[in-house]
């Protein structure tokens, strides 16, 4: 069970019962009488919280794994109507404070928690019987058990003999992959090595498997081979049954032990060079058994595994070699279709146009071609029906219970718990939708979707579930840094509608869209849904005036011409998620004040950059992020200092911010100024991580006291400025309009995790900068923009982990150091627009080199075009 939510409602109780900084609290003297039962809540929630993390589910029989699933459930249910209840005391309080009318029947003037502490009791009861024998039975000997689980295991697979090899299938778009892995299972290294192919369900994994265990070559290559399945439940003896078999040894095996069957396998592939190939593992502790029963006597053996997990796959790596498989191409898809429906024939003319749809829509996944395939192989030349299945594709697939979404639904049910929530949560976002992974975090962590964990922040958690689904290969990676770090992701379309199959079973979320909703939905939003995705204003909802819904989020996903925020505050009162940037706002609602449970509020401004005070007393707030299309500048209130729960503060506009008097728990802030300048930073934003400020002309700007500080971008005033001090901790800075002098990089230079430099628009001013006793020791991207310098010098130790360098608009600069190319690491030179002839020699005179040296991968641009074709075009254009 998650209790990520749970913990973070225990938190908010916590705050309620200790804190006094508050402002919905302060010496509200119904919070204070109401104070007991908070403490009694929170004890009671704890007590459940504890029971539950002592059961171990591994040694139930059926019928107590039920009951104790039950208990979770109904536990999961009490919480949250826990909350609701006083998420909605507090409501009532707060319309109470600002002289609001409220209904009595919605908003209680006292809190009543009897029932839902009855509830609760109840389940710990239940759950301590549970404990108790729990305890009897760990007392007890567990060899019976062992015995149970052995024979199980066995009965699982009880006629081996029945196992088939891998057949030939219709195989496009791998070629490459299997020239590759061929390669790798018969280079010459005579110890025992492990080639893991690693992708999604459905890429093609098993097929690229089974068209290299076929291979006449390999065949002729390796003396043995064999093939065994693993899937999701490994069981030793099966697979110990399955290898067995594969190799043709069949007799006494099902009289034989575990250590018997083992002994029987190691003799039969010693001194013989032997191909095994594991076939879809899904755990580490599974290979890590499986890798005992080979025989590593330097026989130029190799095991070639499938997965979809790149835990498993980096886990054996030490020993062997990843290929990660990509989808096909929609020329390959399309390939792969006609293969699979006209079976080498020719496609009809009139089938054509409509085919290619069809595959182009398969989004290269080669399950989801193979089953359109099926569908149109039963009408081969209906060209009507073909037209007709290129408009719904999506809707076949999905339909294809035994086949696509039930293969990867195997990942979503193989998934931990606490990452589902996740997971789920993408799928609420528009068909192909680029997540930022910024934001992703933030909203994971706002609705309550991340557990704590000791000496690691929310976000940091966050980020790591997020790697979790990327490495379980249900995430795709977008867009990546030059250090490597993710910043978009997206799912693929047809993970995405294994997410919406799910949320809908398990009633994860709603999304409205067009058109307009039936009666029958409008009860189902009504009834203790808790998020919302939609693409039209909440007012097609018909909600009656005085309806209050338990909707905890609501995010508009495309653009309003209008946004009834009246709606939004008198019904969905307790929500902690409001995402309006798609609305078309004029100026900051006041009533949004109400909302005071909200955790992530998004909002996007037309026509004012009027901030009000009262978005201050939303003490939940976490993130706060505002659009602003009038002015470059938004006046933020000094009551500020409020949001004590605040950590995440963005703006597309300058940000004022006013004296602060007491400590905030900000991690990140973009474009701010502030007016007691740097020097304070420390005092009242002391776990800063990322900051972008804006500092006037006679502002001293030290940073070396944030210890925390990952990420500065300094935006001076434009004219020579004094020394700036730098903190150890930082990892990526960017300067613009700072002007000054090249002497000063030696500052720079000091910094020890520095990983990414970028130089901005008279950042440095000066002609000449000698780097040449310089060392950047982390630097992997440097960013020169717009700069007056000439003349540049430097070694090749100067950056030794450069990966990237990106010369743009520094107009006066005459060439690029020679000793630039000969850095190892270095990937790309990019340059901008070219001024001088001498540049572009320099550059031309560096690929040459390298070129030279065998060096083929250094790629070097020019205004975006490949430095080979840019000279050529130059040539040509001086040739006329």
């Amino acid at each position: 069970m998650a209790y990520a939510g749970l913990q973070m409602f225990m938190d908010k109780l916590k705050q309620i019962i200790d804190c006094n900084d508050i402002p919905l609290i302060n010496d509200n003297p119904l919070i204070l009488s109401e104070r007991p039962q908070f403490q009694l809540l929170y004890q009671e929630l704890d007590s459940v919280v504890q029971a539950l993390s002592n059961i171990r589910e591994d040694h139930r029989n059926s019928y107590e794994l039920e009951k104790v699933r039950d208990l979770k459930k109904r536990f999961k249910d009490a919480a949250e109507e826990a909350q609701d209840t006083i998420d909605l005391y507090l409501s009532g309080l707060h319309f109470r404070n600002r002289r609001l009318s409220t209904r009595s029947d919605v908003f209680k003037i006292s809190l009543d928690l009897e029932k839902v502490l009855k509830s609760i009791e109840s389940i710990k009861v239940e759950l301590m019987t549970i404990n108790i024998s729990n305890m009897k039975m760990d007392s007890s000997s567990r060899v019976d058990h062992v015995k149970t689980r052995s024979v199980a295991g066995t009965s699982y697979t009880r006629n081996p003999l029945g196992i088939k090899k891998p057949s030939e299938e219709i195989v496009v778009g791998l070629d490459r992959d299997a020239e590759i892995i061929r390669d790798k299972l018969t280079e010459d290294t005579k110890q025992l090595c492990v080639v893991s192919i690693v992708g999604m369900g459905g890429l093609g994994k098993t097929t690229l498997a089974t068209k290299l265990f076929n291979d006449r070559f390999l065949k002729y290559h390796f003396h043995i081979r064999a093939w065994a399945t693993v899937s999701q439940s490994y069981v030793r003896r099966d697979l110990l049954f399955q290898i067995l078999v594969s190799i043709g040894v069949q007799e006494g095996l099902d009289q034989a032990s575990d250590s018997q069957l083992r002994e029987k396998l190691h003799k039969n592939l010693m001194g013989r060079r032997f191909l095994i190939v594991i076939d879809d593992i899904w755990s580490i502790d599974a290979w890590d058994d499986l890798k005992l029963f080979f025989p590593h006597d330097n026989t130029a053996s190799r095991i070639l595994l499938t997965t979809r997990l790149n835990e498993v796959a980096l886990h054996v790596k030490p020993h062997g070699f990843v290929h990660s498989l990509h989808c096909l191409t929609e020329k390959e898809s399309w390939k792969l279709l006609k293969q699979k429906v006209f079976h080498g024939d020719e496609c009809p003319e009139p089938l054509i146009k409509p085919g290619m749809q069809i595959a182009k829509k398969c989004h290269g996944l080669p399950l989801s071609v193979a089953v359109m395939a099926g569908v149109l192989a039963e009408e081969s030349t209906n060209q009507d029906l073909w037209e007709k299945i290129a408009c719904t594709v999506s809707s076949y697939i999905v339909g294809d219970h035994k086949g696509c979404l039930e293969t990867l639904a195997l990942s979503y049910h193989h998934l931990p718990e606490h990452l589902k929530e996740c997971f789920l949560y993408l799928g609420g976002f528009p068909e192909d939708f680029e997540f930022n992974v910024e934001r992703l975090i933030w909203l994971s962590v706002a609705e309550g979707f991340i557990e704590e964990a000791e000496n690691r922040s929310l976000e940091d958690t966050a980020k790591a579930y997020l790697m979790d689904l990327i490495n379980r290969n249900l995430v795709i990676v977008a867009k990546r840094n030059v250090i490597g770090d993710v910043k978009a992701c997206k799912l693929h379309d047809l993970v995405r509608e294994l997410c919406l199959k799910k949320a809908k079973e398990e009633r994860f979320f709603l999304k409205i869209d067009p058109p307009p909703l039936s009666s029958q939905l409008r009860r189902n939003i009504l009834h203790r849904q808790r998020r919302v995705f939609t693409n039209q204003d909440v007012k097609i909802l018909n909600i009656d005036h005085y309806t209050t819904t338990t909707a905890r989020s609501l995010l508009y996903l495309s653009m309003v011409d209008t946004c009834s925020v009246d709606i939004i505050t008198r019904s969905f009162v307790l929500l902690r998620v409001l995402d309006l940037r798609k609305c078309h706002l004029d100026a900051f609602p006041e009533e949004l004040a109400l909302l005071v449970h909200l955790r992530y509020l998004a909002i996007s401004i037309r026509y004012s950059s009027e901030f009000p005070k009262s978005i201050c007393k939303l003490w939940s707030l976490q993130t706060l992020i505002l659009l602003n299309h009038y002015s470059p500048f938004i006046s933020l209130p000094s009551e500020l200092e409020d949001l004590l729960n605040l950590r995440h503060l963005w703006s597309n506009s300058v940000m004022r911010l006013p004296y602060i008097g007491k400590p905030m728990n900000l991690q990140s802030i973009t474009r701010v100024t502030f007016e007691h300048g740097v020097n304070c930073f420390q005092e009242f934003f002391p776990i800063i991580k990322k900051l972008e400020f804006r500092c006037d002309k006679d502002v001293e700007c030290h940073f070396e006291s944030l210890s925390y500080l990952e990420t500065l971008a300094l935006y001076g005033p434009g004219s020579r400025r004094n020394h700036i001090w730098f903190p150890a901790s930082l990892k990526k800075l960017t300067l613009l309009r700072c002007c000054l002098p090249w002497s000063d990089m030696s500052t720079i230079q000091s910094l020890p995790n520095l990983e990414v430099l970028k130089l901005n628009f008279n950042a440095f001013s000066g002609a000449h900068w000698d780097a040449c006793e310089q060392k950047f020791p982390q630097l992997k991207l440097l960013k020169l923009d717009r700069l007056d310098i000439k003349h540049w010098k430097a070694s090749s130790t100067s950056f030794p982990c450069l990966k990237q360098l990106l010369v743009w608009g520094c107009s006066y600069l005459e060439e690029i150091p020679r000793e630039i190319g000969e850095i190892a690491t270095l990937e790309l030179i990019s340059i901008g627009s070219i001024y001088r002839r001498s540049l572009v020699e320099s550059i031309a005179r560096i690929q040459q080199e390298q070129q030279d040296e065998g060096n083929d991968e250094l790629k070097i641009t020019v205004d975006g075009w490949d430095l080979s074709f840019y000279l050529s075009e130059d040539e040509g254009s001086e040739s006329e």
